[in-house]
């Protein structure tokens, strides 16, 4: 590696965010030396970016963290699946690649809640532009009625192509339908800042192959150094100073779940917590590992008529599946970039979660920032392909998996040490339904989806029910969240960003940790607000972002 400051900046964690950073960081004027360290390996198995495929990427033992919740005692004490992904890409190389910005209000929030317009939804909204080359072609002309974006509202130049799938599996558009029938609008293009209505979604994949985080590097300029398979356990301190190879700084974007981890075993935490492990306290910062927030969701599965979809055609025939795959390899086409490429999901407020006791008991501030404008209050999604994620539960795959999410989640979970070995991952508690709240909202959430799955246009076609809760009273609806809730995997805010003097805070608007010197966080945990979406484009943003600020800061774009 070199001696001591052989590097302007040296970056932790090769995901959106970290990715994001390094390279706008390299690009700037001044072309500053910038070191990025992956744990995990170079990802570059071309096969992994099979579109349709994506759903299934996560099962790769060598691209996935493998971490699991503490036994959640809201959820019958089910130890819960905390994926994350491992190697370039991070997360981005096994999430199932719906790309969605979340609300402009999301950002204004931010912005307010630090005092800085920085990460208000006006300059977020060019960031994103800046990311993307949107394709916002959609083949048929039957399905322009769910997919239609403003060309002004996307960019054209950026890294990651994002946009909808060429080939669209032939009863999405009875799903949409339905969503249509049961009062919920369309809104033909989710990333224009305001979510809500239903819609074709925006993937994170372009001509049949997806998009991760690892395409922001190809093409970086040769003072970008990335060094893969380089976990990092603790940083290198003078006293209260980051030292370790970077003459300007470290900063660490290895996300909510392992950037507490790195701080706390460099010393840097809740003081109690370091010294039941014997870890000498540099600085007791308690907000780090607290205000753990996620999204999660419940499927709804049901048996329809075969004649609805061809699925089976593909899914019950190997040799169908071996061709598509020699396919894909040859040029990207083929079956492959059609069955679970394109999905629809759409972001809703709810009546009957707002005039819920739950909801008028929260604080005045929180039930004001849920009904602006283009907060959304639960999000639903269609044709999600369980089979894949499922395999032995299926032999017939004329079904059609539906979900549920819950957004503005109020409960509080937490991260903490549990060994003084920086081998051993953090506890992680999300604390998922401890909220009265939460467990209200979920079971209206879920009503809505049950009003939407009974539309006589889509019911029609329906067989059974395979998995749904066992009536539609308030305690079955919530037995089977209990049962059957998977987390979304949008870990955030464990290292939040705030004012100075916010007790809850970690680190400044310059992403600076809180009593230390040349030692950053960009990545999710710095998030203030669980922004109302897939949360990739969030990270990917948070990076961007702080590029732009350290940049400036130091003023590298000086020639």
């Amino acid at each position: 590696m070199g001696s001591e400051n052989n590097y302007d900046f040296v970056i932790v964690g090769g995901g959106p965010a970290g990715c994001a950073l390094a390279v706008g960081l390299a690009k700037s004027a001044q072309r500053p030396q910038v070191l990025l360290l992956e744990a995990g390996g170079r990802n570059d198995d071309k096969t992994l970016r099979i579109d349709g495929k994506r759903w299934t990427t996560f099962m790769e033992e060598n691209l996935n963290w493998g971490y699991k919740t503490t036994p959640q005692e809201h959820c019958n004490g089910r130890e819960l699946d905390y994926s994350r992904g491992k190697g370039l890409g991070g997360s981005s190389a096994i999430n199932f690649g719906v790309y969605s910005v979340g609300a402009r209000d999301d950002y204004n929030e931010w912005a307010s809640g630090v005092d800085d317009d920085t990460f208000g939804w006006k300059e977020m909204q060019t960031r994103f532009k800046n990311l993307e080359t949107f394709n916002a072609g959609v083949t048929l002309a039957e399905n322009k009625k769910y997919a239609n974006s403003v060309a002004s509202d996307h960019g054209n130049s950026g890294a990651l192509r994002v946009g909808y799938a060429e080939d669209w599996e032939r009863d999405l558009s009875l799903a949409l339908d339905a969503f249509e029938a049961a009062g919920h609008k369309l809104n033909l293009d989710h990333n224009s800042g305001n979510p809500l209505g239903m819609a074709a979604t925006i993937n994170s994949a372009y001509k049949g192959k997806r998009t991760t985080a690892a395409d922001l590097l190809s093409g970086a300029p040769d003072n970008l150094v990335v060094v893969t398979d380089s976990p990092v356990r603790r940083i290198l301190l003078q006293g209260k100073k980051a030292v370790g190879f970077a003459s300007r700084d470290v900063i660490l974007s290895a996300g909510s779940l392992d950037t507490p981890k790195i701080l706390m075993h460099s010393g840097i935490g809740p003081a109690a917590d370091l010294k039941k492990f014997n870890v000498p306290v540099v600085n007791d910062l308690p907000a780090i590992g607290q205000g753990l927030r996620d999204h999660y969701f419940v499927p709804l599965i049901l048996a329809r008529k075969p004649e609805t979809n061809d699925r089976n055609s593909f899914f019950q025939d190997p040799a169908a599946m071996e061709t598509a795959m020699r396919q894909w390899e040859d040029d990207n086409t083929g079956l492959w970039t059609r069955y679970g490429c394109q999905v629809g999901s759409g972001w809703f407020k709810s009546d009957r979660i707002t005039s819920s006791p739950e909801f008028k008991a929260l604080p005045a501030s929180v039930q004001e920032f849920m009904n602006r404008e283009t907060v959304p209050h639960y999000e639903m999604a269609s044709h999600l392909p369980f089979h894949l994620l499922m395999p032995d539960m299926f032999k017939d795959y004329s079904y059609l998996g539906l979900a549920a999410f819950m957004m503005n989640e109020q409960s509080r979970g937490e991260v903490r040490l549990q060994s003084s070995d920086p081998e051993v991952p953090l506890l992680f508690n999300p604390r998922f339904l401890e909220d009265p709240f939460d467990r209200r909202a979920c079971i209206e959430i879920y009503r809505h989806l049950l009003e939407v799955s009974r539309q006589e246009c889509f019911a029609k076609d329906t067989i059974s029910t395979l998995i749904g809760p066992a009536s539609d009273s308030d305690e079955d609806i919530l037995q089977f969240w209990k049962n059957f809730l998977s987390s979304s995997w949008h870990m955030t805010g464990t290292v939040k960003m705030g004012k100075l003097d916010a007790g809850d805070a970690a680190v400044d608007t310059h992403f600076r940790v809180q009593g230390m010197e040349k030692l950053r966080v960009a990545d999710m945990s710095v998030v203030p607000v669980l922004t109302n979406n897939h949360t990739q484009a969030t990270a990917y943003v948070t990076g961007v972002t702080c590029a732009e600020v350290l940049i400036k800061e130091y003023g590298l774009d000086k020639q």
